[in-house]
């Protein structure tokens, strides 16, 4: 294993304080009880990488734009990106909008990324395997040589499994709500937060080794 790739929204980045903020103008346009939207976006969440804005367009409610002003990253994840980096090299496969190097670089971790492959500059999206094959490409890494670390089965597990990856599914923000119907989707490993990717790539090391 030479690289770990991260996807960033609920993986990196902690985007509760958007979807609050999206649900409440949802229930606001409305007019309805926030449990009952809430209902349909944990529902909606099973299926879709959005499932706020599915949610609220199966309502009829077009959300604002996503405000990136509101996200941060999780408690710890510089710590587990800076622990990492040295022993692996690191990089970003996302979809994310214009400016992700800045955004990262503000956070204080851009400088840990050698590949920042966002789908904004990409000109595709996951889970299009073209957008993790641009990224291997730019690593000039294998496929079999790399680790995708993800939220979604959807976006980040499955089309990463496609390519040979290895795949680590953090099962964080709305991801709790998806489950593993086919064993041909399972990840490699499943971890329920970013705290606990040192020990498990120490585990994988070692084993490497033995």
């Amino acid at each position: 294993m030479k690289w770990i790739f991260f996807d960033l929204g609920a993986t990196l980045v902690d985007e509760s304080d958007v979807y609050k903020s999206r649900c409440e103008f949802a229930v606001k346009q409305l007019n309805i009880d926030p449990a009952e939207f809430m209902n349909r976006v944990y529902e909606t969440a099973k299926i879709s990488p959005t499932p706020i804005r599915t949610a609220a367009k199966a309502c009829g409610v077009t959300l604002p734009e996503w405000d990136c002003s509101l996200e941060k990253l999780y408690e710890g994840a510089h710590s587990v990106i800076s622990g990492l980096y040295g022993k692996y090299k690191l990089g970003i496969i996302a979809n994310q909008s214009l400016g992700t190097q800045e955004r990262i670089d503000n956070w204080g971790i851009g400088k840990y990324f050698d590949v920042v492959m966002a789908s904004a500059e990409a000109g595709c999206a996951k889970p299009d395997t073209k957008i993790f094959t641009a990224a291997l490409d730019k690593a000039g890494c294998e496929a079999a040589e790399a680790v995708m670390v993800g939220d979604r089965l959807d976006n980040d597990i499955i089309p990463a499994k496609k390519l040979g990856m290895n795949t680590v599914w953090v099962r964080q923000g709305y991801a709790v709500y998806q489950s593993i119907d086919d064993e041909s989707k399972r990840p490699d490993h499943i971890v329920d937060s970013i705290d606990e990717l040192p020990d498990l790539f120490g585990q994988i090391t070692n084993k490497a080794l033995t």
